[in-house]
């Protein structure tokens, strides 16, 4: 049976130790990592997962938990089901060991009501006549290998390719691709073990890779419909373009039609409406352009009818209320908050927004009127909240990281407007260190953020951790430049081929009004970033007419000729830098806004950090970037993680990665 357990012990088997009156790496590490999963049905309890690491082991382990949403008890599930969600009865779907089924919290037993061999990403969805529908991605077998084609020559080891997307993200392609498959489970006859793969000889993927997930595909409540989003395009058609479809397959007669034909970008997150009446996405207008506004539509089948009920620029995730409301997660203003739009409204457009505050929310579930969100602060890792959906009022409801924060003192975030170069207000985030005293002078850090259009938001990093920064008794400057959403659309379209223009601009006006603070030294300024964030510190670097004193570019794209020439989704290359180098004329971006034109200029020490995997902002880009400074006389240092992607994921190498961040700080401005 469960074991109840108090809600402040959640954390007591990862933390031991003295009191901590400043954040460390260590304690990052330390911190469990909430995850919501799922809300009961009648609204009374919800699951969630708690992720703790074992530096020694240098691995996570993720445990289920069910909370009750009045009293905020806690019970942590003897049985760790992945991938928990809850049926109508209160019963649970998931896999245990290895195998999917039915987990009754009541008698802790267990049921497989899935015996498919390969099955992943596996969805269970309940029908209205108490069967079951299995949804689930099987890797299929499209191209020959090299082993293949010389069967004699064992111990070779080679990859041929003929067209581009050989490698996306930090994996390299392989010869199989996922497809949709479906099983259904029916009460008593046992596990379901046949199953139809619904894209027959179709060479795509389902989910998009790299990052798509079950929450790509969907059915209807009554099994007449399934909805999968998926991009059918491959090679260098993939690598150019962003326009994923939804595709209806209709299982009473296996015909697949193009539901969003004609709507040319990212189409994505199909819901049915809880009666199955309606069916909900949403979708970004224009092809090639990853970052675009994605807007929420919706499909009416009893009239045959498509509706665009927000006005909201970015909607960035979103779940059916009921069967005519719909909650969405928006953002405003360096925050996101939560809004809720009723459909049987008479006017359009118009949406109410509940939550407020500089908080993130991040996921959400709304069930029987009752709202649950996971929510994150600069200070805060992620901790579930149930809101009020009159008064928009927020009350934490887990509180796993409790014993490590109430024993931390945190600095305060403050919220400012600066003047930019053009006259236009921006907000800027500053962050000051614990016992922070106005009469001293503190060495300062801009952060550059990456995207480039993801915003400074509330969000908190385990490694751009400004609590941490500001432990190190640092002030950090943290602007939403030009390019970032929450400000209205142009602002977030001006980064968009002007990488090196009004967003450096952007910074340097924001570190330029906190260098006139009196508490902060303007001889020890530094400036740090990963991604368009890597980039700007390189772009600063040969600008910043010695405001400098250290810098630190992690994933930096250095050389824009160079990176096209490796990078993979050239879809995204084109939109932000205009196209190939070896266009006539050469767009603008090759010619202005490549920091390696300006490395005459560098003066500042740098530090470059990246990662052998990393194949968006490929290695090359921080070798060449470490080259230059060394050969310049710069002094400079190269971190180099041989197994890490775009980020930095393994607990030991975050702990080097943190180490040598504040190391390369301390010896230049302190």
């Amino acid at each position: 049976m469960k074991q109840i357990i108090a809600l402040l012990a959640i954390i007591s088997l990862a933390f031991t130790g003295t009191a901590q009156d400043r954040m460390t790496a260590e304690l990052l590490w330390k911190l469990g990592r909430v995850s919501l999963n799922d809300m009961s049905p009648n609204g009374k309890t919800v699951l969630y997962g708690v992720t703790n690491y074992d530096v020694d082991a240098n691995k996570g382990a993720t445990n289920l938990y069910q909370v009750d949403v009045k009293s905020g008890e806690a019970t942590a599930f003897p049985q760790n089901i992945r991938g928990a969600h809850y049926l109508n009865d209160g019963r649970i779907t998931g896999t245990l060991d290895g195998k999917f089924g039915i987990y009754n919290p009541e008698n802790d037993s267990f049921e497989q009501i899935a015996d498919i061999d390969g099955a992943e990403n596996m969805k269970a969805i309940e029908l209205t006549d108490g069967r079951i529908m299995l949804l689930f991605t099987k890797p299929y077998k499209f191209r020959l290998t090299t082993a293949d084609q010389y069967p004699n020559l064992e111990k070779a080891n080679a990859f041929v390719f003929d067209d581009l997307m050989y490698r996306h993200w930090n994996e390299w392609n392989d010869e199989y691709v996922n497809h949709l498959c479906m099983a259904v489970y029916t009460p008593g006859q046992g596990a379901a073990k046949a199953y139809q793969d619904l894209m027959g000889d179709e060479p795509y993927d389902v989910p998009i890779p790299p990052f798509g997930g079950s929450e790509q595909y969907t059915a209807s409540p009554d099994g007449k419909y399934i909805v999968y989003s998926c991009k059918k395009k491959t090679g260098k058609a993939f690598a150019t373009s962003t326009n994923s479809d939804l595709y209806l397959f209709m299982v009473e007669t296996g015909n697949t039609n193009n539901i969003t034909k004609g709507m040319m970008g990212y189409d994505n997150l199909p819901q049915f409406s809880p009666d199955g009446r309606k069916m909900a996405w949403v979708s970004m207008p224009t092809d090639g352009y990853e970052s675009d506004v994605n807007k929420l539509w919706v499909y009416d089948f009893a009239g045959h009818t498509v509706n665009q009920p927000l006005n909201e620029d970015y909607v960035q995730d979103f779940s059916w209320a009921d069967a005519n409301r719909i909650a969405y997660i928006v953002p405003k203003e360096a925050t996101q908050q939560i809004g809720l739009i009723d459909l049987t409204e008479k006017e359009n457009n118009q949406a109410r927004i509940i939550t407020s505050g500089d908080y993130n929310y991040t996921s959400f579930v709304l069930k029987n009127n009752v709202l649950v969100a996971s929510r994150t602060d600069m200070n805060h890792a992620a901790e579930l909240f149930t809101i009020n959906l009159k008064k928009g009022t927020a009350k934490q409801l887990t509180r796993v990281n409790d014993e490590i924060y109430n024993n931390l003192n945190m600095g305060k975030v403050e919220k400012r407007w600066v003047k930019t170069t053009d006259g236009k207000d921006m907000l800027t985030w500053v962050i000051y260190p614990p016992n922070f005293d106005p009469t001293k002078k503190y060495p300062t850090l801009l952060y550059c953020q990456g995207g480039p259009q993801s915003a400074v938001s509330q969000f908190y990093s385990f490694r751009w951790n400004f609590q941490l920064m500001a432990a190190h008794d640092y002030i950090i400057v943290a602007p939403n430049r030009r390019g970032l959403p929450g400000f209205g659309k142009e602002w977030n379209e001006a980064i968009s081929k002007d990488w090196g223009g009004q967003a450096m601009r952007d910074y340097l006006s924001a570190i330029d009004a906190l260098a006139e603070e009196p508490y902060v030294d303007e001889d020890k300024l530094g400036a740090v970033g990963a991604s368009y964030g890597g980039y700007s510190v390189y772009m600063l670097a040969g600008i910043h007419e010695n405001r400098f004193k250290a810098l630190i570019s992690h994933c930096g794209l250095f050389n824009l000729e160079s990176w096209y020439g490796v990078t993979e989704e050239l879809f995204f290359a084109n939109w932000d830098v205009g196209g190939p180098y070896w266009q006539d004329p050469m767009p603008k971006s090759y010619l202005t806004d490549s920091p390696h034109k300006y490395v005459q200029n560098w003066t500042a020490p740098l530090l470059v950090i990246h990662g052998g995997k990393d194949f968006r902002v490929p290695e090359n880009q921080g070798m060449e970037a470490f080259t230059a400074a060394q050969l310049m006389g710069i002094p400079s240092k190269f971190l180099y993680f041989p197994e890490e992607g775009h980020w930095v994921l393994s607990p030991q190498n975050g702990l080097i990665w943190h180490t040598e961040y504040f190391k390369w700080l301390d010896q230049w401005l302190k």
